[in-house]
């Protein structure tokens, strides 16, 4: 009891018991078995994140982000992937998938909140991506559109009049992030009173390196000229500049190319990608703070939800003709 009561951090032993003891730990190499103490006080540390794919770069650096962020808090990230199908989100939140988690970290694609209500989810729940579950649990977001009126903007302002939208969407009126974000690369051109060529906007099927260039290869063989590209994901336009690089032009002096993410891999390109940063770092601290006061406070869901949406900004490096770095 002694020895528990120093480890914990619990009144009841003197400072040179207390001293003897830890001298103890130090010498014999003991390590707390955090699993065994979890079970005990009847709790698993875990925090559940359920993302539609890992795929690509940005799901498993937010992955990285929250754990770092979980640990320092005393607790970890289990990920479960949902395949962005209504099935597998729904076996993600089944009472039996969470129950283990002290809270989740959700990104929905495909179900309601119909769905959710009847799944009867009893652990906090933060929601990531675009798809409002109407006002049942906290949503952060990011500025989707916001942050591709900017990518285009930049592009209109640098010369930029014929601009690809790599991935693009029509305005179906559901709000996905590739509809946001091509809505937003619709404002800016509005804004700026330059048309745009349809021809130009080119679906993409998953957002990929893979994607990105085939898309801009189709522009090519299709005859379309372009004089600068907008791609919904960093991933998207790297494959956007190899397309470019094997056709023979020359970016940025050819074709100006934003991405979106700013995805770290980015900076080591050639040329280095501008890119659109939605503030990752903030949009992990925020999700985290939001679930934990939940978790701490023992409230899954409360009168007090938030909706926070981060602010988007330009990160200008030699993928564009301002090449002063920002």
């Amino acid at each position: 009891m002694t020895v528990s009561n120093v480890i914990n951090g619990r009144p009841g032993a003197s400072e040179d018991t207390r001293a003897r003891v830890l001298d103890a730990v130090a010498r014999l190499g003991y390590r707390m078995n955090a699993t065994a103490r979890q079970l005990r006080v009847g709790r698993s540390g875990a925090i559940g994140l359920l993302v539609p794919h890992l795929d690509g770069p940005y799901y498993s650096h937010l992955a990285a982000r929250l754990d770092t962020l979980a640990r320092s808090r005393g607790y970890h990230v289990i990920i479960e992937r949902t395949g962005a199908s209504r099935e597998g989100e729904l076996d993600a939140i089944s009472p039996e998938r969470v129950r283990p988690y002290e809270g989740v970290v959700f990104s929905p694609v495909q179900i309601d909140t119909a769905d959710v209500t009847a799944a009867g989810i009893e652990v906090p729940v933060v929601l990531l991506g675009e798809r409002r579950l109407a006002g049942a649990f906290d949503h952060v977001m990011m500025d989707n559109v916001g942050g591709a009126e900017l990518a285009v903007s930049h592009l209109l302002e640098h010369g930029a009049r014929r601009i690809a939208l790599i991935g693009g969407r029509p305005d179906s009126g559901v709000d996905s992030m590739a509809t946001l974000r091509s809505r937003g690369y619709r404002s800016a051109h509005a804004a700026a009173g330059v048309p745009v060529d349809e021809r130009l906007v080119v679906d993409a099927a998953s957002f990929t390196t893979k994607d990105g260039y085939e898309a801009v290869m189709r522009l090519h063989h299709g005859g379309i000229p372009f004089d600068g590209a907008f791609a919904l994901t960093d991933a998207a336009a790297m494959g956007a500049l190899r397309a470019l690089a094997d056709i023979g032009l020359r970016v940025p002096e050819d074709v100006q190319v934003v991405g979106f993410d700013n995805d770290a891999e980015g900076e080591y390109l050639i040329p280095r990608l501008t890119t659109t940063d939605p503030d990752n770092d903030s949009m992990a601290e925020r999700i985290m703070e939001l679930l934990l006061r939940r978790v701490e406070a023992g409230t899954a869901v409360a009168g007090d939800v938030v909706e926070a949406v981060m602010s988007a900004r330009i990160v200008v490096r030699e993928s564009t003709l301002a090449r002063t770095s920002a």
